[in-house]
């Protein structure tokens, strides 16, 4: 058991008052040069997006460059992927579709 005061438990009190305040952001990017939508989760949308667009992502780096067709931001990152698996989903897909198409 840790002491109250201890170099341990401060530690802890400290990454658990960082980790709590970390938001988690599930966002969708469209490629602008073909028909293609990526869908993510991370906790630096800044820095994640510009790796998309840089290319050090595999994934992506044949259909960029993209734009930011959407962003929501979670507390927790179960609540993030619950959304991020949504919209991967068909439904979900269809449904950031139809976001692009106002835009």
């Amino acid at each position: 058991m840790l002491q109250s005061g201890s170099s341990k438990g401060i530690l802890i009190n400290l990454l658990f008052t960082v980790n709590k305040s970390w938001m988690y952001y599930v966002y969708a990017l469209s490629s602008e040069i073909r028909n293609y939508i990526y869908v993510g989760l991370s906790s630096d949308l800044e820095k994640r997006i510009h790796a998309h667009n840089s290319g050090y992502e595999r994934t992506t780096k044949p259909y960029r460059p993209f734009k930011l067709i959407y962003k929501e931001e979670f507390s927790t990152r179960v609540e993030a992927r619950e959304r991020e698996k949504y919209f991967k989903s068909t439904t979900g897909k269809n449904y950031l579709r139809g976001l692009l198409k106002k835009i």
